[in-house]
């Protein structure tokens, strides 16, 4: 009998233990209006920081941990040779959990109240260079079917507009304003912000929709981007666009979404524009977030420091 209740009250214990991850997941969805992939991220690595209590240390609920044994657990996690990088997502996704247990009145203490991150080498994106850009969109030649008319937008999109990936695969019908010149962007945490259309752009996304129109299949049809089946285009297909034109035309080892996003970001700021009106466009939070991708090109150094130095004759 006592072996059958204290079976029960670890079940118990587990129960709750869950139902508190799961309240965590829903906070981080419906108040923090993070997206769906990135409140997967933080529940999956408070669940496996749940297992390692579990496993190591015996401990049902992780909500109790104190420092010493979140320790442990980045000690394991180095061991297994996890980037410093990726520790510190972890870290920082348990953080957000005892933080949301503390605001709950779950806990008393935030046993990370005072970690320090690990040190990480500093990433430096290296943009494409407008001769790049240039010769991807003017000399590389495009299908002129469906999916050619496809990705060749899809390379100018991310190169004049800056978009996220997630947003440009979650672009709607309903989002594009083909007179004015702009589309309706739902960048992170549900944020809207509008974003302008050169002219090219139009003229591509116009020819672009005559062909979609023509698909036998439409099964996700309020979507803007759809695979050559009919449906709604997903992330792994935008990489490989992506990686298969630019390798055409740079020997760069990345070749992403995310590096166009970068390269659209430094040749504005190259050209003049303002760190503010680049900070709307890119729909960051913070001029912080947008200084990320200030990196000038060593030519356009070069330039302003020919320019600029009284030695220069």
């Amino acid at each position: 009998m006592r072996d059958f209740f204290l079976h029960l009250s670890k079940t118990c214990v587990c129960y709750l233990c869950i139902m508190s991850v799961q309240s965590f997941v829903n906070y981080l969805t419906l108040e923090k209006k993070y997206s769906g992939h990135t409140s997967k991220a933080y529940e999956k690595d408070v669940r496996e920081f749940g297992a390692f209590c579990k496993e190591e240390f015996d401990l049902t609920e992780p909500e109790q941990a104190d420092y010493p044994l979140i320790r442990s657990w980045i000690v394991a996690l180095i061991d297994k040779q996890v980037s410093n990088r990726s520790v510190n997502r972890k870290i920082a996704s348990l953080k957000a959990y005892y933080k949301f247990l503390l605001r709950t009145g779950t806990i008393t203490h935030n046993p990370l109240a005072r970690h320090q991150s690990l040190k990480t080498p500093k990433r430096v994106e290296v943009p494409f260079s407008e001769t790049e850009m240039e010769r991807m969109l003017q000399e590389i030649s495009f299908d002129t079917g469906f999916e050619g008319v496809r990705d060749k937008l899809i390379i100018d999109l991310f190169y004049t507009t800056g978009i996220r990936r997630s947003e440009l695969m979650g672009l709607r019908l309903a989002d594009i304003d083909i007179a004015n010149h702009t589309i309706k962007v739902l960048g992170k945490r549900n944020k809207e912000r509008f974003i302008p259309l050169l002219p090219g752009t139009v003229e591509l996304l116009q020819g672009y929709l005559g062909e979609r129109e023509a698909l036998e299949s439409h099964s996700d049809p309020e979507y803007v981007f759809l695979t050559i089946s009919g449906k709604k285009i997903y992330g792994t297909l935008v990489y490989r666009i992506i990686n298969a034109y630019l390798s055409k035309v740079s020997t760069k080892v990345k070749k992403s979404p995310h590096v166009l996003r970068h390269t659209f970001a430094t040749h504005l700021l190259n050209k003049g524009a303002d760190l503010n009106s680049v900070k709307e466009l890119l729909g960051h939070a913070s001029l912080a977030s947008t200084q990320v991708y200030t990196h000038s090109s060593i030519a356009e150094l070069q330039k302003v420091h020919a320019r600029a130095h009284p030695r220069n004759k």
